[in-house]
C-alpha cells in the first residue's frame, strides 16, 4: 500500500468519527457534510455543490487550477480531518471551521507532502446553510491569489553499464548537440541555414528545415547529438560557417566507440508518450529512459530516482518556500560479464559487414558471455543474442553425440554415400565434397568433411526426441540465463520423415542464435552442459538444469571429432594458430531456392569458445571461419 493510501485510509477513519470531532449548536445545521463538501471539491476541481458567502464556484475552480496545474501527475487527496462550530460569533454570524489535510504522493518512496489547512464557513440565517469564505489558503497553507505549488525536479545520476570485474562500459561522455540558433541569424537565413547543417551533419535535410520552420522565433532548434571526442568528423570551423548554426556542450550515457556492443547495451533518450503511459506515473515528459537492449530491460535499475523540491509560488512567479524536499537518489550499475578487449575485436570484425552477422565469446569454464557482436552496426539487430536461424553443418555436433549415445564411437565405420534419399526426397553432399572421403568411413571423418548423407541417413534411428535429448545437453535449447531475454536455439522432439532427416543436418525446422552455437562449443570444451550468463548484477533468476546433461566421456569424445575439423577437415586454415588444440565445426545452411546460405563456423581453445554467424555467406569455412580465426588470435595478443 503506497503512503498516500495509507494516508487516506487513516483520515478516512477520522472522518468516520465526525460525532467527536464536530459539533453545533440548537438551530444549525451540522457543519460536517459541507465540510465533506470542500475537500471532495479540492479533489475534484468541482465546486458545484459548495456555497459561497465569497467568491463563487468557478472562481474557487479557477483557483484551485492555478495553484495545483503545476504539480502535474502527482496525485493528491484531501480529507475533513477535524470540523466544529466556533464557540463565538463575530459581528452577530455564527461560524463554523474545519481542517482539511492534504496529502500529497510526491515520489515512490513512503514520504509524502501533507500539510493541514483551516476553512471558514458562515450561516445564513436566512439561507438557513453554511457558505464558504473561500480563500486560496484553503487550497494550500499562505497561498495568495494566483498562487500556486509547483514540483521541481533533478535528475537522479544515472547507473552505467560495466564490464566484468566493475570496469565502466556506458557512462557519461562528452557529446555536442548541434542544431540551428534563430537568434543569431535573420529569418530568410533560417531554411538556407537548416538545410546547410542538415546536410554536413548528415540528417534528413527537408524534414529539418521544416523543424526549423515550425520553432518559434527565438528557439534553438536541435539537428543532431555527436561524439565530442576524436573520432568527430565535423568541425567546429564547419558548424560555424553555417548562419545561425552552433552547438552545446552535454555528457551523456554512452559506449567507449559508436560501435561497442551497441545492440546489445541499447540507447538512452527522452521517454516517449506511450513509454510515459506504460509506466503509471513513474516515468514523466522529458526523463531520460532507456529505449532499447540493456539499457531499456534494466531501465529502473540504472535510472534511479529524482530528487523533488515542491514550493509555494506568487502570481509573480516569485518562490515563496519549500513544502517538500527529496534529494536525488543515483541509478544503480548493471555488471555485465563483457570482456571489453574481446568485445571490441568482434565489434571490428563486423561493423561493416555486408549482411547480418554476429559473434559470439563464451567462457566455458563459467559461461560468462565475453562478447556479443552484431553486425553491420547500422542494422541495429542484436542478431548475436536474438537471432535464430538453420544452424546448417555446425549442428552436426549435436547429431553426432546422439549417434554416441546409440553406441557410436569417433571410430565407428559409417557409410557416407554421394546422395541418398528419404521418403522420396533426395539428400547430397555440399559442391565440392571431396570424393575420396566417400564410402566407407570413420564417424570422426563424417564430422572433419561434414558428410551429410551419414548423418540424413541415421534420422529415422536417432528419432525426434533424442535429437533434442542431445541438443539441451550441450546447451543449445536451455532456459535462458543472460537477464537479457536472449534466445538459444529450438529442436522440437517430434519431427518425422523427411524433416527429422534434414534436421540432422541442421535445416529442416531446427533453428539456434549464435549464442547458442556458442554454448554448444563451450559445453564440449568445458566436459559439461554450459549455461550461459551475461548479466551478473543485479543477478538474474537462474536457469533450471536441463534434463538431459553432458558427460566428460561424451564430450571428450565430441572433442576428438571436432579436432580432425581443425587438423584436416573444413577448418584446417586454423591448424596454423599457435597455442593449445583448437575443436571446431564449420557449417552452411541453404535457405531459399536459389542457393542463398547461412554461414557458420564454431570453435573453442583452452577457456575460450566462439561461434560466429553470417546471414548471407558463401561457406561456413569461407565466410565464418576466418571471423572465428580472428577472433582466437585476438584472444591470445
Amino acid at each position: 500500500m503506497s503512503a498516500l493510501r495509507r494516508s487516506v485510509v487513516a483520515l478516512s477513519v477520522a472522518a468516520l468519527a465526525l460525532g467527536s470531532l464536530s459539533a453545533c449548536s440548537a438551530g444549525t445545521p451540522d457543519p460536517a457534510p459541507v465540510a465533506d463538501d470542500l475537500a471532495a471539491a479540492i479533489n475534484s476541481g468541482d465546486f458545484g455543490k459548495v456555497q459561497f458567502a465569497s467568491s463563487d464556484a468557478a472562481a474557487a475552480a479557477k483557483a484551485q487550477k492555478t495553484a495545483f496545474g503545476p504539480m502535474g501527475d502527482i496525485k493528491h487527496q484531501s480529507t475533513v480531518s477535524a470540523v466544529a462550530e466556533d464557540e463565538e460569533e463575530t459581528d452577530g454570524v455564527k461560524t463554523a471551521t474545519a481542517d482539511i489535510t492534504t496529502v500529497w504522493d510526491v515520489d515512490d518512496s513512503d514520504k509524502d507532502l501533507s500539510y493541514t489547512t483551516k476553512a471558514v464557513w458562515e450561516f445564513d440565517k436566512d439561507a438557513e446553510a453554511w457558505k464558504l469564505r473561500f480563500d486560496p489558503s484553503v487550497l494550500a497553507p499562505e497561498l495568495e491569489d494566483g498562487g500556486y505549488l509547483k514540483a521541481s525536479y533533478q535528475a537522479a545520476d544515472r547507473g552505467s553499464i560495466t564490464a566484468a570485474g566493475g570496469k565502466k562500459i556506458v557512462t557519461n561522455r562528452p557529446v555536442i548537440r548541434v542544431g540551428i540558433d534563430k537568434t543569431h541569424t535573420d529569418k530568410a537565413n533560417w531554411e538556407k541555414s537548416a538545410t546547410k547543417l542538415a546536410k554536413l551533419v548528415d540528417i534528413d535535410e527537408e524534414q529539418y528545415a521544416k523543424t526549423v520552420l515550425a520553432a518559434g522565433d527565438k528557439a534553438w532548434v536541435q539537428a543532431i547529438v555527436l561524439r565530442d571526442d576524436s573520432t568527430r568528423e565535423v568541425t567546429d570551423a564547419q558548424i560555424h560557417a553555417i548562419e545561425g548554426a552552433t552547438y552545446q556542450e552535454d555528457e551523456i550515457p554512452l559506449a567507449p566507440t559508436r560501435s561497442f556492443a551497441r545492440p546489445l547495451l541499447g540507447s538512452v533518450g527522452e521517454a516517449t508518450e506511450e513509454i510515459i503511459k506504460k509506466s503509471e506515473g513513474k516515468i514523466k515528459s522529458g526523463d531520460q529512459v532507456g529505449m532499447s537492449g540493456l539499457q531499456s530491460a534494466y531501465n529502473d535499475t540504472l535510472s534511479g530516482t529524482d530528487g523533488i523540491v515542491v514550493s509555494r509560488y506568487t502570481k509573480d512567479n516569485e518562490a515563496q518556500g519549500e513544502l517538500f524536499t527529496a534529494e536525488p537518489v543515483a541509478g544503480k550499475d548493471v555488471e555485465t560479464t563483457l570482456d571489453m578487449d574481446l568485445q571490441q575485436s568482434a565489434d571490428e570484425l563486423l561493423e561493416d559487414a555486408d549482411s547480418n552477422s554476429a559473434i559470439v565469446a563464451i567462457r566455458p569454464s563459467d559461461g560468462s558471455v565475453l562478447a556479443a557482436a552484431s553486425g553491420p552496426v547500422d542494422s541495429g539487430l542484436n542478431t548475436a543474442l536474438q537471432g535464430a536461424y538453420a544452424p546448417g553443418s555446425s549442428f552436426k555436433v549435436i547429431s553426432a553425440l546422439s549417434m554416441l549415445r546409440e553406441g557410436s564411437t569417433p571410430d565407428s565405420k559409417v557409410q557416407c554415400p554421394a546422395t541418398t534419399v528419404v521418403d522420396g526426397k533426395t539428400f547430397k553432399n555440399y559442391d565440392g565434397y571431396p570424393a575420396a572421403k566417400l564410402g566407407t568411413i570413420p564417424l570422426s571423418e563424417a564430422i572433419a568433411q561434414s558428410c551429410n548423407t551419414v548423418f540424413v541417413n541415421q534420422g529415422a534411428e536417432i528419432g525426434g526426441k533424442k535429437l533434442a535429448e542431445a541438443a539441451a545437453a550441450l546447451g543449445l535449447t536451455g532456459e535462458d540465463g543472460t537477464g537479457i531475454g536472449s534466445v538459444l536455439g529450438s529442436v522440437p522432439d517430434d519431427s518425422e520423415g523427411t524433416t527429422q532427416a534434414a534436421n540432422m543436418i541442421g535445416q529442416g525446422v531446427v533453428q539456434a542464435s549464435p549464442l547458442g552455437m556458442a554454448t554448444v562449443a563451450a559445453s564440449v570444451q568445458a566436459k559439461s552442459t554450459v549455461q550461459p550468463k551475461l548479466v551478473v548484477s543485479p543477478e538474474p533468476k537462474a536457469p533450471a538444469k536441463p534434463a538431459s546433461e553432458l558427460t566428460e566421456k561424451e564430450a571428450g569424445q565430441l572433442a576428438t571429432m571436432m579436432g580432425e575439423v581443425i587438423d584436416h577437415g573444413t577448418l584446417k586454415d586454423l591448424n596454423s594458430l599457435s597455442g593449445s588444440k583448437i575443436i571446431g565445426k564449420s557449417g552452411t545452411a541453404e535457405y531459399d531456392s536459389e542457393r542463398n546460405a547461412h554461414a557458420w563456423a564454431i570453435v573453442a581453445q583452452g577457456d575460450l569458445a566462439v561461434a560466429a554467424f553470417v546471414e548471407d555467406g558463401d561457406g561456413g569455412a569461407q565466410s565464418a571461419g576466418p571471423l572465428v580465426k580472428a577472433m582466437l588470435q585476438a584472444a591470445a595478443k
